[in-house]
């Protein structure tokens, strides 16, 4: 089996193991838009994550999160950049979004 190697063959497969929601961030939450519900840190853990580095261009460098929250029976993808760890995110945010082991 080859590798998949884009952000839309991750999330293709991803969303067949039953991610299907899209979360955003937000400082103290992720926001689940098509549920109206936020999940704080200690309702979601990161089940996997997914780093693509650009050849040159930082622009082009992305993260994909795995999230699944037990206490709302969601499982979704956050899809960010490198700068998700910004001033603007509170602390338990960042340890949160640290917690998962990168495939």
């Amino acid at each position: 089996m080859e590798p998949m190697t884009t952000v839309s063959e991750i999330l293709n497969k991803l969303k067949s193991e039953g991610y299907t929601e899209d979360f955003n961030l937000k400082e103290h939450c992720l926001e689940c838009q098509s549920n109206y519900i936020n999940l704080f840190p200690g309702e979601f853990k990161v089940d996997r994550s997914f780093r693509f580095e650009g050849p040159t261009d930082p622009a082009d460098e992305a993260i994909i999160y795995a999230i699944s929250s037990e206490k709302h029976q969601l499982k979704g993808t956050l899809i960010n950049g490198y700068g998700v760890y910004s001033d603007s995110l509170v602390d338990e945010m960042v340890k949160a979004l640290n917690s998962t082991h990168p495939e």
